[in-house]
């Protein structure tokens, strides 16, 4: 519960948020006007009607550009990205950016002066923001919650006593390109953005319980003498992701049949629908760490006492915190839905920070790091299914701009294909993308183990991603290796050949893909021309002069560098290239140190995920402890500044990464547990192989481990339990079974199904 005693003032600090994956709401509780800012997640400016606009391909070819730049980089070692962008990159033209659609107010008749016992709050558990005050002798109830199963916002104010219910309802935009009218109980807002042409609509209907309804010309709609008032509202546009026009059916039909299937329903059976479905998902997973919330203490003064001791309310937050990252992900990252952008699906602006876009040389994929693990397999479709449909233009980008096979997308996209560049020096170029995101497609296997996942979606991104490096790999003059040139660390010094992250990722996309064509039963050919470009493919791993793993294939990198970017720890997290207490574990760890705890939020979440990888937990809990304290919002937002939900995430995957991996050879139990942890429990994990996990430890130790088979199979376990005496016991069957443990890895022969108890003897 994350809860406060006065209303919000600001909307990036203090406003309550919830969601269903298309629609969000920013809940305000202001007493006297109610505000609710809303979005949904297809109304975007630019892209196909938006003037220009090209996708980021080049306008005519440019067939000695890249020659160009990899000869610069060839004779020199490096090249300026000032003269890259000058020679590859385009200014954007019709990129676009996510839009607020507007504002809902409720007007109340009679205001009170000085409301009392006020709080407003946001439960978690159920996905129900409310608010409570009290006038006089009557106390007024507020709740407003996303449905999914119902595609409607849903809001409803009640008192207890009779016909003190009253207000007028309105809507406001920042933008011009609108109508408002109102009619039977129903606000309609309709319009197209001037700048593409993009329809979009919602409609609002307002429910009165006694007391009377009118409409006015205006638009809004007034409540008088009720009981209680309720609303639904639905919105919608003509966006489909289909390319290149990427444009579907007019909304109206959709949103009125939505809005008055919801209204047939009524509350109380839409509240009971919507529950199910968050409870069903959000529930599974429960987090103790031996925290205890202060009593009477509201959720601002709890972070801004925070410290990351050992006290008890800490612990709180901590858990609080996870929870809320897992609630976050469910609002805003729901099947049918565009994914999770750089601020979920809440944004308040016509010109958001970074466009509120979908930023690929990280942000994108740390969005989704928690889901499987996490236990919210489902919340990955709508990544999925974006990742599929960057395919076509990917396609048209890889063999404009490159003359290649395959696709690929650079370091930033939106939902209408936008695969190319743009010329922002230092953020332009990241064809690795494409290859990055690949590998959540693989992941996705991994965790469930569903052949026809690979088949149908992952494994055709995966080769088409391939193909693409299989063709634009460049031979280094210097050791006769593959690289990728250009090649630029993000956001970070030169241009260079064979930067470490660069030939991380494409090593990552072509040991995951060799192993899919294998699962796929993909023909030889293909897997001989993969085989010998990985055999001759520099991998990005090497140790420089002061013990550091480079971030440049030459020893280039500054002990006094702190960037936010460690970019050259990606085959640390999320890759699998470097496993702890070897050498690259070592140089990595010497980068960490040499970077420093510093950062912005999703910077410093991910070096959560780092030093979890690297079975560090106390130097992983430090982390932790700077993100709250430095980069959280009251409301619990991560900022980067400004708010950038990719933090919350972040740190999310980074405490299920302290508790459990599964990343390499087995599933491994409390890898990085730090000291301000003794002694909790975790339900609902999940690892890779298509297993759930359920922890207890005390005194630092596992006590009880669970293990659910989703299917028959060999599963491996590694933890400090497996080293000693423990016992076994197929819970299902209601036996014993003997352990069996070689080099201190435990095994596991397990039937689908079953659930199975480790416990220390």
């Amino acid at each position: 519960m994350l809860w406060y005693d006065r209303p919000a003032e600001e909307w990036e600090r203090e406003a309550l948020p919830v969601g269903n994956g298309a629609l969000g709401a920013m809940i305000f509780g202001t007493v006297a006007s109610e505000r609710l800012q809303f979005n949904e997640k297809t109304l975007w400016t630019g892209g196909p009607g938006s003037p220009g606009y090209d996708a980021g391909n080049w306008h005519t070819p440019r067939p000695e550009a890249l020659a160009q730049v990899r000869q610069l980089i060839d004779d020199e070692g490096s090249a300026d990205p000032e003269r890259v962008a000058e020679l590859l990159g385009q200014p954007k033209t019709g990129y676009g950016a996510y839009q607020t659609f507007g504002d809902l107010h409720l007007d109340l008749a009679d205001p009170p002066a000085s409301p009392a016992d006020y709080r407003r709050e946001l439960d978690l558990d159920s996905a129900v923001a409310r608010v409570r005050y009290r006038a006089g002798t009557t106390t007024h109830h507020r709740a407003f919650f996303a449905s999914q199963p119902d595609g409607v916002l849903v809001g409803r104010l009640t008192a207890d006593r009779p016909g003190t219910v009253g207000c007028t309802l309105r809507t406001t935009s920042p933008r011009e390109d609108r109508t408002v009218t109102a009619r039977d109980g129903r606000i309609t807002v309709r319009g197209a953005l001037q700048d593409n042409g993009l329809v979009f609509e919602a409609q609002l209907r307002v429910v009165a319980e006694g007391g009377t309804v009118r409409e006015h010309a205006d638009g809004t709609v007034t409540v008088q003498a009720a009981d209680a008032v309720w609303f639904v509202l639905a919105a919608g546009t003509d966006y489909a992701d289909r390319h290149p026009h990427y444009r579907g059916p007019d909304p109206h039909d959709r949103v009125t049949r939505t809005v008055d299937a919801a209204v047939a329903k009524g509350y109380d059976r839409l509240l009971a629908a919507h529950l199910r479905d968050h409870r069903r998902l959000f529930g599974r997973v429960a987090l103790d760490l031996g925290g205890r919330m202060p009593a009477g203490v509201p959720t601002d003064r709890l972070l801004a006492s925070y410290t990351g001791g050992a006290g008890a309310a800490d612990r709180a937050l901590e858990t609080l915190y996870f929870a809320y990252g897992r609630y976050l992900l469910l609002a805003s990252s729901r099947r049918g839905s565009l994914p999770a952008n750089l601020q979920g699906v809440w944004n308040d602006s016509t010109a958001p920070p970074w466009a509120a876009d979908y930023h690929t040389n990280i942000n994108l994929q740390i969005n989704y790091w928690p889901v499987h693990a996490a236990g919210l397999a489902e919340a990955a479709e709508p990544l999925e299914r974006f990742i599929t449909a960057l395919r076509a233009p990917g396609e048209v980008s890889a063999k404009g701009m490159f003359g290649a096979r395959g696709w690929v997308v650079h370091n930033e996209t939106n939902p209408y294909g936008f695969t190319g560049v743009h010329d922002w020096a230092t953020a332009f170029w990241f064809p690795e993308a494409a290859a990055w995101l690949a590998h959540h497609l693989y992941d996705h296997y991994r965790f469930t183990r569903d052949p026809g996942f690979l088949r149908r979606t992952a494994y055709p991104a995966m080769k088409g991603a391939a193909l693409f490096w299989l063709d634009t790999l460049h031979t280094d003059p210097r050791d006769g290796t593959l690289v990728v040139s250009p090649s630029y660390s993000p956001e970070h010094g030169a241009f260079t050949a064979g930067a470490a992250i660069s030939q991380q990722i494409v090593r990552d996309l072509f040991v995951n893909t060799l192993e899919a064509a294998r699962l796929t039963g993909d023909g030889t050919e293909f897997r001989t021309e993969l085989r010998r470009a990985l055999d001759r493919l520099d991998p990005g791993l090497r140790v420089g002069s002061w013990g550091q793993l480079q971030e440049w294939k030459a020893d280039l990198d500054d002990p006094a560098d702190t960037h936010r970017h460690v970019s050259h720890l990606f085959a640390l997290h999320p890759g699998r290239a470097i496993e702890p207490g070897g050498e690259w574990a070592e140089a990595a760890k010497v980068s960490l140190r040499a970077r420093g705890d510093g950062g912005t939020g999703w910077s410093k979440a991910w070096k959560i995920n780092f030093w979890a990888r690297l079975r560090d937990g106390d130097h992983a809990h430090t982390m932790l402890t700077q993100l709250l304290s430095s980069s959280t919002l009251p409301n619990l937002w991560d900022t980067h500044p400004p708010f950038q939900i990719d933090g919350n995430f972040g740190a999310t995957a980074g405490i299920t990464e302290m508790l459990l991996q599964s990343h390499l050879d087995a599933i491994e139990v409390l890898p990085a547990l730090p000291a301000r942890w003794p002694d909790g429990s975790v339900t609902g994990l999940r690892a890779r192989g298509d297993a759930g996990v359920d922890l207890a430890w005390s005194g630092g130790a596992a006590r009880r481990v669970v293990i659910h088979a989703g299917r028959d199979g060999e599963l491996r376990l590694r933890g400090a339990l497996f080293t000693r005496a423990y016992a076994v016991r197929d819970l299902t069957a209601g036996k014993d079974l003997a352990p069996r443990t070689e080099a201190r890895v435990a095994f596991l022969g397990a039937r689908g199904g079953h659930s199975y108890e480790f416990i220390p003897q």
